[in-house]
Order: C-alpha cells, then structure tokens, then sequence
C-alpha cells in the first residue's frame, strides 16, 4: 500500500508510474481497471483522471508479489540447444512492459526453456506485434541471443509478411522509403516524418479482389509499427488496422510470414509460418 501527495496536477497514471518505477502506464491502468486505486477514499474512475496536490493517492499494489501468470502453448517451428522458432498467434505479447502484467507473453512460455538469462524480455530477439501472428526467433542461451541479434542490427536478416490492404497501390512492386517517428499529437502511434528514423520497405502485389490487395512485404530496417505506417501512408492501410486508418476487422491482416536468419550453429536457414485460413478468406470474399 503506498500512500503519497503529488508535486502538481497530473494524470492518474503517470502518478503511479512515478510511484512504483517498475510498473508500466499499461500496469497502472490496469490497478486502476481492478479497483486498487482510490483518489480521497474514492475508486478512482479512469487512467486520464487529473490529480492535485492536494489530492490522497492510495495503491494497492505490492511490487514484492509477483502476479501468478498462465501457462500457454504456442506452436514449435524449430528448436534445437541454441535458440527456438515458433508461430506466435494473434494476441499473443511478445513481452510484458511492466512487472505488473498478470498475463502470459512469449517470454513467460519461453523462461522455462532457457539458461543463464532472466527479467521480462529474457530470450527475446526480436518483437512482433500483439495483434500481428507469425514466425518469430527466440533465444534459449546469452550467446544466442548475442549473436541472434546482431544480425537483426546488422540487417543481415531477411523478413517477409503477407499483409491485406485497402485498393491497390499504383505499381505491382515498389519500395517505400520513408523515415518513421513518433507522432507527438497522439505517442501510441508513429508516423511518416522528417525527422524520423530511416526505414525501407518492398512491396510486391500478388493478388487481387474487388476491395482489397493481398501483398508480399520485405522491410529492410525493423521500425516500430513500420509497415503499417508505411502503408498506411500510401493510402493504402491494413485490413483491421484501425490504429491507422483500415477497415474494421476480426483481426489485423499482417503475418511474418517467413524469416532467413544464419543460426548459432552457423547454418542459414528459412523458417516459414503457413498463412492463416482466414487471409484467404478474406480474399475470396
């Protein structure tokens, strides 16, 4: 339980983040969501509720307790000593971002399976999206991960996605070269811009319907939100992609769909995740 008074006026959130460094903005909605927060004796109502000075903040949160977390199974591509590929599906975290986050990630599945490395991203070479399914590389050992990701930084990884679009981009294949950065008016999300950080992505349209077009993408760099950004930027955003613009769907139409990646046993190898049933579905229709 942690009582306190605030500097100035704040949102709820950020007030509890500053309170308990551990925890994520995520984390501390979701003490809010769970009604361990009270503002003068009340539950407090919302994440973006303003607090004053003159305000009492109670947390009811024991960052000593860690949540008991679910156990999940997530589908095997490869696993030899070194390293462990897997389909992650839809809605699967690749890790938490906060110690409070009672739910199961690809690094809590993966922490029963590796040596020698521990905290919330142990194992983790490289990230999906939540809401984005696909082949994924994970390290079991330190040195995996060492060399794993160093390829991903020095670019010598090939990455390909299936995505579904809105229309038709103007060229069968192209390559969209446009710096990402943070949108300051609304920092959950990123956008094409000046100042941002370099990032290439090819494209090639291997199929079309009436409504949307079936893509091929391989991103050069590995950005946040890139390929979504960059396609939306074209006008072109993905099918359930609502955060930039595409049309409301069961789920975001983006998969990794193949990864080439040398292994620690310094073979090259190419691992492919199959295409879920409901692209081609969407497609048909």
């Amino acid at each position: 339980m942690s009582d306190g008074e605030l500097p100035q006026t704040e949102r709820l959130d950020q007030y509890i983040v500053r309170e308990f460094p551990g925890l994520s903005r995520a984390g501390a909605s979701r003490l809010i969501e769970d009604g361990k927060v009270t503002v003068n004796g009340k539950a407090a109502a919302k994440s973006s509720q303003k607090v004053a000075a003159t305000d009492t903040v109670q947390i009811n949160y024991d960052p000593s307790v860690r949540p008991e977390i679910p156990e999940i199974d997530l589908p095997i591509l490869y696993e030899d000593r070194s390293c462990i590929v897997i389909n992650k599906p839809v809605g699967v975290l690749s890790h938490s971002k906060g110690a409070f986050n009672p739910e199961a990630t690809v690094a809590t599945w993966l922490s029963s399976r590796i040596k020698g490395m521990d905290g919330e991203r142990a194992g983790i070479v490289h990230r999906l999206d939540r809401a984005t399914s696909g082949v994924m590389i994970c390290a079991k050992t330190p040195e995996a991960l060492s060399w794993l990701q160093k390829q991903f930084s020095e670019r010598k990884v090939k990455k390909t996605y299936i995505a579904i679009v809105k229309g038709f981009p103007s060229k069968e294949e192209a390559v969209i070269d446009m710096p990402v950065e943070r949108n300051p008016k609304k920092p959950q999300t990123f956008r094409v811009g000046a100042n941002g950080k370099p990032a290439v992505t090819a494209y090639r349209i291997t199929q079309r319907n009436q409504k949307y077009s079936l893509l091929e993408l391989q991103p050069a760099t590995g950005r946040t939100h890139q390929l979504r950004v960059h396609l939306s930027y074209l006008g072109h955003p993905i099918l359930g992609d609502t955060l930039y613009g595409g049309d409301q769907a069961d789920r975001l139409f983006l998969h990794a769909y193949k990864l080439e990646i040398t292994l620690p046993s310094r073979e090259r190898k190419i691992f492919e995740a199959p295409l879920p049933e409901e692209f081609e579905r969407a497609m048909q229709t």
